[in-house]
């Protein structure tokens, strides 16, 4: 009977992701705090996007939406713009997953890239951040410098966490 060692090895595997999760939800109101600048690393879009691969499209978005509330309420005047944006980036990072997160570091940081300067796309467009060349700016300076720790950080990450990060492979 091997039923329940392949359940077992399912349940560690749940866990470990969301203690993964938690861990970068924790940096991310911990640490991020600390490096404030125009350039930030966004320990909530590496979580997101860690977590969307090994869910299916739907409760990755539910997933995406829940935490993006959490966020939304730190920020009552764009309510439910942090929301929208990260169920987005967590569906098409759940429907992209067979993909981008083959076990291919390069290809897992461009992934993180693109999903981290899409989200700040979308909050930038959708709260009304910027206007004219300071939208330009932030656009196309701070947004992809920003993309680019947070995917060099979620490199390293999956490089000294693998097993919390790494998605589940049958």
């Amino acid at each position: 009977m091997r039923g329940p060692p392949q359940q077992n090895q399912g349940l560690g595997s749940a866990l470990r992701a969301w203690l993964g999760f938690t861990m970068l939800l924790t940096a991310h109101f911990a640490v991020r705090p600390l490096f404030n600048g125009r350039a930030n690393v966004d320990f909530i879009v590496i979580a997101i996007l860690f977590s969307a691969v090994r869910m299916r499209p739907g409760l990755a978005a539910l997933t995406g939406f829940l935490t993006g509330l959490a966020i939304d309420a730190l920020a009552p005047g764009s309510f439910g713009a942090a929301a929208l944006v990260l169920s987005l980036v967590a569906f098409g990072a759940s429907w992209l997953k067979a993909v981008f997160f083959a076990d291919h570091v390069a290809l897992t940081g461009l992934f993180v890239f693109g999903g981290k300067w899409l989200f700040d796309v979308a909050m930038t467009l959708l709260t009304g951040g910027a206007s004219g060349s300071s939208l330009a700016a932030t656009l196309l300076l701070w947004s992809p410098l920003s993309a680019a720790l947070t995917a060099l950080l979620a490199v390293v990450l999956l490089t000294v966490f693998r097993p919390l990060y790494r998605p589940h492979t049958s």
